[in-house]
């Protein structure tokens, strides 16, 4: 990178080859440019008295504001002044200001980003207290921003993270489906409920256990931080059991030691508790007890910490939860290393996520870590931290604002935000509808992990056959698409594209898209819809240009518009959008038996699209430098239709009309090597949209036959099936990895 400074006299100009700052000498202000095109500027700019600092930015009038962390207020948080205080906030639905994840930072309809580098408590002021004034401010910190353009939203977004740090590609079996609830009380408990994912023949990859492994009531005993031996007796056993069985094991750990705890005395001792004024343990009481925290700035208590967290990985658990990380409670007179409470507030999450982040790095290298959190800061997610949205009430008024958390902690490089599918908090009795619903738009959500209080059971498998069966698929489905969901995973780790994206992206000066807060993109192919209210026979869907298919029913639709798709109990709107690839492998019980040999490929082919590509990583689901060491593969796949109306642009070949799809794999230079790579697959490739029966298929200039019934199809290799009621045309045949051409005339 070049950069180049100029004094112009009254003026600095300080210059890369994309940008340049404008530096007004007296008074001082700074304007950024993108080549010629102002994007923000100082208005004045810094600001500081005794009581805060800060800067002031100038809005433009149709300038829309996506950002500032977990808030429910709609997409564009113009027009609002919020705290910058990472927050509790119990049961919440359909409106919320302040909750568990702040983030002092903002992306504008502009294609800028401005982000606030300060964690003590403030406010960001969007416009409310003067329209055209966008203002950061807080009690004390650094007084530096950074600012960062793009030409697009994607690629603003991947220049974020060059700064801020890449989210790493989590372990496969983070995609997978998890059982948690508040919480499994013993030993025998937890076992039950793996043995009944099993007996039903749900999938499960993960149990987390909540605070009942190390006491038996709520209140008492936080900060024990090891397993109470009279409900869990021989919890490495059970580890074992349960990673054998393909089912990983979180723990829930808190930053809080309780004075009645067992290891209150030894974290006084070690010397590990944030102080008081005074310069003694800081002690004061919330929900739990009468409490200390412990100072994670230190990097003293960051080791004690984590050498917890080290034996009880040795001990054979796989995944940490950080629960209560705002801190929930953290009085303004706590003294830590860096400064106060109130000085690194919003930092607390990101330094504990980060201790977890880099002990795993030192002593278990090998190990994709696994660390849930409920609050950090920007960067948090080059830590690997997989957020949720917190303790949001079991309503349908809690479902409704999902999405719109989701896209917008996304857009700032969270791309496990999930939320407890079910709702957590309050419901008195059960509501299977809205339980239905929630778990269908979970399969398409980053994380699938059904979590509540345990007075309604949170697992589909303590439900009614009815409810089973009806998700049933769903799980199924889920783990259908881990090709798909797994390649999604390492984009997001190789450019920061989030795994849910907003509308806009497909349109960036659709202004009705950066509203929507209820239809949003799943990777490359899928639009979704959650549907939010009961007892509905069809639900709108802002449906982009182009055209869509009905995943469920393979109905096309003519997009541009809001459409009403109709929607039973037993589904919800997944479109896949025209030449989309998804791949897909057969249903399993965990990841652990994940294997792509058996390897479909769905094209969604319409005379729209002429051209079309898709791609599909593979490694071995675990590996730290999977990426780095070369131990993957990229499966490419391509689509030229020269019956396509536009066809002619592309190239088509009137001597040979029809569509062409070619498969070619990428790998690196040792071969692209990993446990449990395919040495061939069976590939299926299925045709959606297919109008008629094919004249004739070609494998590698191959004539193969066509076959009357799916039973033949079933059985026999390098054969084709037609099914004239679906539209869909199903070619099987080997794929050793090398180049593989088909052609349907």
């Amino acid at each position: 990178l070049t950069l180049t400074l100029a004094d112009n006299g009254d003026h600095l100009l300080y210059r890369s080859a994309d940008m340049r700052i404008k530096i007004a000498k007296s008074p001082l202000k700074l304007s950024f440019y993108k080549g010629e095109q102002l994007i923000t500027e100082e208005q004045p700019g810094f600001v500081s008295s005794s009581e805060q600092l800060g800067f002031k930015f100038r809005l433009t009038e149709q300038e829309k504001l996506f950002g500032a962390g977990q808030r429910v207020l709609g997409m564009d948080r113009r027009g609002h002044r919020l705290p910058l205080y990472n927050k509790a906030h119990y049961g919440y639905s359909t409106e919320s200001e302040q909750m568990y994840f702040s983030l002092a930072g903002v992306m504008s309809s502009n294609k800028y980003m401005l982000l606030f580098d300060n964690s003590a408590s403030g406010h960001i002021d969007l416009g409310k207290t003067d329209a055209e004034i966008l203002e950061f401010s807080a009690v004390g910190g650094r007084s530096a921003y950074i600012v960062v353009a793009g030409d697009s939203f994607p690629e603003l977004i991947n220049n974020y993270l060059t700064v801020s740090g890449k989210p790493p590609l989590p372990a496969r079996w983070t995609l997978g489906s998890y059982a948690s609830r508040f919480g499994y009380r013993n030993e025998a408990e937890a076992r039950a409920v793996v043995q009944k994912y099993r007996e039903l023949g749900l999938p499960l990859d993960a149990i987390v256990l909540d605070l009942y492994w190390f006491g038996p009531d709520i209140k008492g005993h936080m900060g024990n931080l090891a397993w109470d031996r009279e409900a869990f007796p021989q919890p490495e056993k059970m580890l074992a059991d349960f990673k054998a069985d393909g089912v990983n094991t979180i723990l829930v750990t808190e930053p809080f030691v309780l004075t009645s705890s067992k290891r209150w005395q030894q974290a006084v001792a070690a010397d590990v508790l944030a102080k008081a004024p005074d310069g003694s343990p800081k002690t004061f009481d919330f929900y739990f007890g009468n409490t200390g925290l412990i100072d994670v700035f230190n990097p003293v208590a960051a080791d004690w910490f984590w050498q917890i967290y080290k034996d009880l990985a040795e001990q054979g658990v796989a995944g940490v939860w950080g629960d209560l990380g705002e801190p929930e409670v953290h009085p303004s007179d706590t003294i830590h290393m860096p400064g106060s409470a109130d000085e690194i507030h919003n930092a607390y999450g990101h330094r504990w996520a980060e201790l977890v982040y880099r002990g795993y790095k030192r002593n278990f290298a090998d190990t994709r870590p696994f660390i849930m959190m409920r609050a950090g800061s920007l960067g948090s997610q080059r830590y690997g931290m997989v957020p949720w949205t917190g303790d949001v009430d079991r309503s349908w008024g809690g479902l409704q604002p999902q999405v719109e958390l989701a896209l917008q902690m996304s857009l700032f490089g969270f791309g496990y935000i999930h939320s407890d599918l079910g709702g957590f908090a309050g419901g008195e009795t059960f509501d299977p509808e809205l339980y239905i619903r929630w778990l269908q738009y979970g399969v398409f959500q980053p994380v699938y992990r059904p979590h509540a209080q345990e007075h309604i059971a949170p697992e589909p498998v303590f439900h009614s056959q009815q409810v089973i069966d009806t998700l049933r698929p769903y799980l199924n489905l889920r783990y259908q698409l881990l090709p798909y969901l797994y390649t999604m995973a390492w984009q997001h780790s190789q450019t920061g594209m989030p795994l849910m994206r907003p509308l806009f992206f497909l349109d960036e000066t659709n202004t009705d898209f950066m509203d929507e807060t209820n239809s949003y993109l799943w990777g490359d192919a899928f639009l979704v819809a959650p549907v939010t209210k009961p007892g509905v026979r069809s639900w709108p869907v802002n449906m982009p240009e182009g055209v869509w298919f009905d995943f469920f029913s393979d109905k096309r639709y003519q997009g541009g518009e809001l459409t009403e798709v109709p929607v039973s109990i037993d589904t919800i709107p997944v479109l896949v959008k025209a030449g989309s690839f998804v791949p897909m492998v057969e249903p399993m019980a965990s990841t652990k038996n994940y294997s792509s040999q058996k390897l479909t490929v769905h094209y969604y082919a319409d005379s729209s699209v002429s051209c079309s590509k898709g791609q599909m990583y593979e490694d071995d689901g675990s590996s730290t430098n999977s990426i780095e060491n070369g131990n993957y593969e990229l499966l490419n796949f391509y689509a030229l239709d020269s019956t396509a109306e536009n066809a002619s642009a592309h190239g088509g070949d009137s001597d040979e009309n029809g569509l062409k799809l070619e498969f070619s794999r990428s790998a690196a230079e040792n071969g692209g090597d990993y446990s449990g790579k395919p040495e061939s697959r069976e590939l299926t490739v299925v045709l959606h949209n297919q109008s008629a029966k094919a004249g004739r298929i070609t494998v590698n200039g191959q004539f193969i036959a066509i076959v009357a019934q799916p039973q033949r199809f079933a059985r026999q290799q390098n054969v084709a099936y037609y099914d004239k009621a679906s539209k869909q045309l199903k070619i099987k045949t080997h794929w050793q990895g090398e180049k593989l051409q088909l052609q349907v005339r």
